[in-house]
């Protein structure tokens, strides 16, 4: 490891929050280690994940998108481990490229591992982003809290979703640790599992425990399962009326609007917000960790 400082950022998306590390030629090694430690909370910068911002041709993973888009979204968890994609990341992720200048408001493209994202950039501080269409596996899975179950529609965003609905999102218990859920095989990978309460029309809550994070304060591709599935349970598909359908999903740290097309495609609205910048010291990317 380098001892030259990193520079950093930390942002948030509904409460969703990063470390963002600007490394546009992909100089900088990140192991799990260091990710960890940077979003320890109380050894580190804290976060529920690290928002590592390169450009796509100089990352091998993105190269065969550089022509698409400029930048990719090396995605990690807190934990380390790498995502496919994170849709309130996306969307700090794009405003921090708006913060560093190197795009203005309006459309712009990011490559995640989940494909290419179209992102709009409102002036306002909203951030859209197209976040592709959702799969719909039949095999689902029976989610358990506390003595509770209940069968978890099974969504794919690009990264994987059990969707549960409870009468009271308490029934969701603390989320420390992932709820199990069985049969086990349907993730082989893990999942995000969300918990949803009705709130009224169109209108949802959700609480979510994030692979490899824990309960977070939001979660973007898990608000667009929510709806997804919100809307086939109710009877609703756009594919076959013709029309979209937008929900609006709560979540601990804000409120997301999720709006499904009758093409599939999915465009997730919200706030993204930059609140700090500086650089981590040398010495302690060196010290061993406790």
């Amino acid at each position: 490891m380098s001892t030259a400082p990193i520079a950093f950022l930390k942002g948030h998306g509904t409460e969703n929050d990063f470390v963002i590390v600007p490394d546009p030629d992909n100089a900088i090694d990140l192991p799990a280690t260091l990710v960890a430690r940077l979003c320890d909370r109380r050894a580190g910068i804290g976060g529920d994940g690290v928002l590592h911002v390169v450009r796509s041709a100089a990352h091998p993973e993105a190269r065969h998108m550089a022509d698409e888009a400029e930048w990719f979204m090396d995605y990690r968890n807190a934990d380390g481990s790498v995502a496919e994609m994170c849709g309130n990341g996306v969307r700090v992720f794009a405003r921090y490229l708006m913060h560093a200048g190197h795009v203005t408001a309006g459309d712009i493209a990011v490559a995640t591992r989940g494909g290419v994202k179209p992102v709009h950039l409102a002036k306002n501080g909203d951030v859209t982003v197209s976040m592709g269409r959702a799969a719909l596996p039949e095999a689902g899975v029976t989610v358990t809290v506390d003595g509770r179950s209940w069968p978890a529609r099974n969504v794919n965003m690009g990264n994987p979703h059990a969707v549960a609905f409870v009468e009271d999102l308490a029934h969701a218990g603390t989320l420390y640790t992932e709820p199990p859920y069985a049969p086990a095989a349907v993730y082989p990978d893990g999942v995000n599992i969300e918990f949803v309460a009705d709130r009224g029309p169109r209108h949802v809550a959700m609480r979510v425990h994030e692979r490899g994070a824990a309960e977070t304060r939001s979660c973007g591709t898990g608000a667009c399962a929510v709806a997804v599935a919100t809307a086939r349970r109710d009877g609703v598909d756009p594919a076959e009326t013709g029309v979209p359908v937008t929900y609006t999903v709560d979540v601990l740290g804000g409120t997301l609007v999720i709006t499904e097309r009758p093409d599939g495609q999915i465009e997730m609205t919200g706030p993204a917000v930059i609140v700090a910048e500086g650089h981590i010291d040398p010495s302690w990317l060196t010290e061993p960790a406790v």
